[in-house]
């Protein structure tokens, strides 16, 4: 589903990451430590044409992604990519329901038997009228998965997603994470620097400034 051939990425003369080479499958899970600064952001940025890259290619679902321009950078991200952020970034004017149906809405595709599943699949059957302010953060994490997951992208990226959360709310928000990964066959890269998130997925890697190595 994924695949990254030699990526490179430096700021001026300072390299960030150099030889990044993966091969991610429809329905895994694969997490990405790394301290903080290391470039983890930077490298899913990256992937999804939202940031320039020095070297390598990025291809997704045997599409190249790195010669892309930036119209169809800007549908590849709406029809094919979800993104899960450590912030949330829920609207607190909208309701869960709508916060959940923004990329279907994006894509001139309403559904709101889909965005009920989808709710229902991370634990918020019965929250759809509910706005943003009266949800825990683990509960917001959740609605920031069902938006990430109801265009059902091929690949879902999400950056330190439990990194604002309590240890009972991150544990919950990785099960629901991993779980609807593999329910939905979707392909999901994880940069974060915890360990305990990384322990949810099917394999572990570090970034390393000269490329992504075993844990």
């Amino acid at each position: 589903m994924l695949r990254l051939q030699g990526l490179a990425k430096h700021y001026g003369a300072t390299p960030v990451f150099s030889g990044v080479d993966l091969e991610l499958r429809a329905g895994e899970f694969v997490a990405v430590l790394g301290e903080s600064g290391v470039g983890k952001s930077t490298l899913l940025n990256g992937i999804a044409g939202l940031d320039t890259l020095d070297a390598g290619r990025v291809q997704l679902a045997g599409r190249e992604v790195t010669t892309m321009n930036d119209e169809e950078l800007a549908l590849l991200r709406r029809r094919d990519i979800g993104f899960v952020f450590q912030a949330f970034h829920v609207l607190p004017h909208l309701t869960v329901a709508q916060n959940a149906a923004l990329p279907l809405l994006l894509l001139h595709s309403p559904d709101d038997a889909r965005v009920a599943r989808v709710l229902d699949d991370v634990g918020l059957a019965g929250f759809g009228e509910r706005l943003p302010q009266t949800l825990s953060g683990g509960q917001l994490q959740r609605v920031a998965i069902a938006r990430a997951l109801v265009h059902a992208p091929r690949l879902l990226l999400a950056d330190e997603p439990t990194g604002n959360l309590d240890p009972g709310n991150a544990e919950r928000v990785m099960d629901t994470l991993a779980l609807q990964t593999r329910a939905h066959g979707a392909a999901c890269l994880l940069v974060t620097h915890s360990r305990s998130a990384a322990a949810r997925a099917d394999r572990v890697l570090v970034l390393r400034p000269d490329g992504l190595h075993r844990a």
